[in-house]
């Protein structure tokens, strides 16, 4: 009998992974990921609360199932904080999520329940599935369109895919919930959580000021020929391509285009001026032998919930990797992720710069 390890977040998905594998005859064992001692607003749901754990605890006693909870908070502050931080700091608009999935809830997860607990699998709640690019285990995108989560595991390593399930690869979300309701599962009616884990329920900007990290100063928005157009409310509450919210009266809409972080200057242009024909990643992670690009169709994500665009050619650099679209594009946001696909199957990624 193979033993697996559930990432039980406390949540429907997690919950109903569980059951299923269960009812398939693995060995199951929860594991819940204690990051964070910050409670959140009780109209606001996100993942890893304090209360996500005590979920946890009752969906495991609920199935009969062993039940571990790993205090990670001080690993989740250095790899994913302070990572956010630091990238906020450099006027980019980072991905935690992405980093997160690498560093500690996925990747290093599955390193872990296999080398300390023995088990075979590690399976989460994730929205996707893993499939095959010839002899090579690629990721690929759920069977819920909507719920899509591949996009998230772009900076997984390779070797993890080996050790990872995905029990809700083919069912939708209406699937889940019934089958919750169904089995009277304890977080059957539980609502989902949509918001940066960390953040309890604040934005970026409001997480970053009040926890002391950044202070956000006022500065001036500048055209991209220098004509002063007015006062930004800090550099932290805007990202590249972002169209309200600027507070300047002009005669044609505009958007945000750069931003100088040591003059602390908002850079504001036309449509036209967002576009561009390429973007750049720092560095490239692959589920997949770089030469197969060359044979395959691929399209490009710059966040998650964007609709795939078309590349025609990839050139590597010697800081990094350059991509060309088959049409103009309006500028991706450096610190998020790009998400390198072939049709429905995810071949890894990239952070933007």
């Amino acid at each position: 009998m193979k033993k697996v390890a559930v990432a039980l977040s406390g949540g429907v998905d997690s919950s109903v992974s569980a059951l299923l594998l269960k009812e398939k005859g693995y060995d199951v064992i929860g594991i819940t990921l204690k990051m964070s001692s910050i409670s959140c607003d009780t109209d606001i749901q996100v993942c890893c609360s304090p209360q996500d754990v005590k979920d946890a605890k009752k969906v495991a006693s609920f199935l009969g199932i062993q039940h571990y909870v790993l205090d990670w908070e001080e690993l989740f502050q250095k790899k994913v904080i302070e990572y956010f931080v630091k990238e906020y700091k450099k006027g980019k608009t980072p991905n935690p999520c992405c980093v997160c999935n690498r560093e500690v809830k996925t990747g290093l997860l599955a390193q872990y329940v296999r080398e300390v607990l023995d088990v075979d699998y590690l399976a989460t709640g994730h929205y996707l599935g893993i499939d095959k690019i010839e002899n090579h285990k690629v990721i690929k995108r759920g069977k819920d369109a909507q719920k899509d989560q591949s996009y998230f595991m772009a900076l997984l390593e390779k070797d993890v895919l080996d050790y990872l399930i995905f029990p809700l690869s083919d069912k939708t979300k209406d699937e889940v919930r019934d089958t919750a309701n169904r089995y009277s599962l304890p977080v059957a009616s539980k609502s989902e959580s949509y918001e940066i884990c960390f953040t309890a329920g604040k934005t970026p900007a409001e997480y970053l000021e009040n926890m002391g990290y950044i202070k956000a100063e006022k500065g001036n928005i500048l055209l991209t020929d220098g004509t002063v157009v007015g006062k930004h409310k800090g550099l932290i509450r805007y990202t590249i391509g972002q169209r309200k919210g600027l507070g300047v009266a002009w005669k044609e809409p505009l958007y945000v285009i750069d931003k100088d972080v040591e003059s602390n200057v908002l850079i504001a242009g036309t449509k036209e001026e967002l576009l561009t024909e390429f973007v750049e990643t720092e560095d490239l992670n692959l589920f997949v032998p770089e030469d197969m690009l060359k044979d395959l169709d691929i399209s490009v994500q710059g966040r998650y919930r964007q609709k795939p665009v078309r590349i025609k050619k990839i050139e590597k650099l010697n800081d990094g990797y350059r991509f060309y679209f088959e049409k103009p594009q309006q500028k991706f946001a450096p610190g998020q992720v790009l998400a390198l696909y072939s049709g429905d199957k995810l071949l890894g990624g990239g952070v933007i710069r």
